[in-house]
């Protein structure tokens, strides 16, 4: 069986359509439970409780946990051997779970699995934004299934986080057992997935497209982009692993977490449409973001 946790504050519309996706798959070996994080509107949670599909659950939280305390809840309430924290604005198609239970098949051992993406806008059509160009550019080129651990996948994902949180099916015992640091909002997946790889936990990458990865202009991501915010995040986690990196002398990983590049590039992008809004601040962190280059990581005692 697989879990899909799907964590909800949000778009009641967007809520039915990510639901009943979930619900359409050809495959029945899942589980759905919806997080409500105590939305204001009673009716979205109501509609889900009302269900006539034993497979899905609804849970609300006796109080706001905001974003990791959510992500942190939903894994505590995971029960399968696998578990996807999915968007409650995101789509999967009918062939996800089939898919991904191939891929377990496949590769046991995986720590995660990492299935095909397109993204979508507001009004569900697929796009290509330039931050999801960048993306592909940065990940592996795969035609059939790749498994990646070590050096050479914290070197590929300190270049450019090209993964999809919402569409990432996790072995629930490896993410339990690392959690999201609860101090973090934005770049908490890209940490948690560099303390999987320290820790010996492989990625599983595949092309075939089973999901659909909403793209807001007005996300979280996007306005913490903004105002700096999440390249403080970045930041920190990209030090930190350029660290541990070093000590175990991945060194063209801790090199790659050290120069952050595109994370240097994406806070230059965002600059023009700061400035225009006159956000000071935000245009001071954006600035140290980009020009800062960090300090090199500790040399390896080895």
């Amino acid at each position: 069986m697989i879990d899909i946790v799907m964590p909800f504050y949000g778009d009641a519309e967007l809520l039915r359509a990510a639901v009943r996706s979930v619900m359409d798959q050809s495959d029945d070996r899942w589980r759905l439970v919806v997080l409500d994080d105590r939305y204001p509107d009673p009716e979205p949670g109501a509609w889900v409780a009302g269900l006539d599909d034993p497979r899905v659950e609804y849970v609300r939280n006796e109080t706001n946990l905001g974003v990791a305390g959510n992500f942190r809840r939903s894994v505590a309430i995971a029960t399968a051997s696998h578990v996807t924290i999915m968007g409650c604005d995101d789509l999967m198609h009918e062939g996800y779970v089939a898919r991904v239970h191939d891929l377990i098949a496949e590769y046991p051992d995986a720590a995660y699995f990492q299935p095909g993406v397109e993204v979508i806008d507001e009004q569900g059509d697929v796009v290509r934004p330039l931050v999801d160009r960048v993306k592909q550019w940065y990940a592996p080129a795969a035609g059939a299934p790749l498994q990646l651990s070590g050096a050479d996948l914290m070197r590929s994902l300190a270049r450019g986080n090209w993964t999809y949180f919402p569409s990432i099916c996790w072995r629930t015992d490896v993410v339990a057992a690392h959690d999201f640091d609860p101090t973090l909002e934005v770049a908490l997946d890209l940490d948690l997935q560099f303390r999987i790889v320290q820790d010996g936990g492989s990625l599983v990458v595949d092309s075939v497209p089973v999901f659909q990865y909403r793209r807001h202009h007005e996300s979280v991501s996007a306005l913490t982009a903004n105002d700096g915010t999440r390249f403080v995040e970045e930041r920190r986690v990209l030090r930190e692993a350029a660290d541990v990196a070093a000590d175990r002398g991945w060194t063209r990983a801790a090199r790659a977490a050290r120069w952050r590049v595109s994370s240097r590039l994406s806070a230059l992008s965002r600059l023009p449409a700061t400035a225009l809004a006159r956000d000071g601040s935000g245009v001071r962190s954006l600035l140290s973001h980009a020009v800062t280059l960090d300090g090199r990581a500790r040399s390896h005692a080895g």
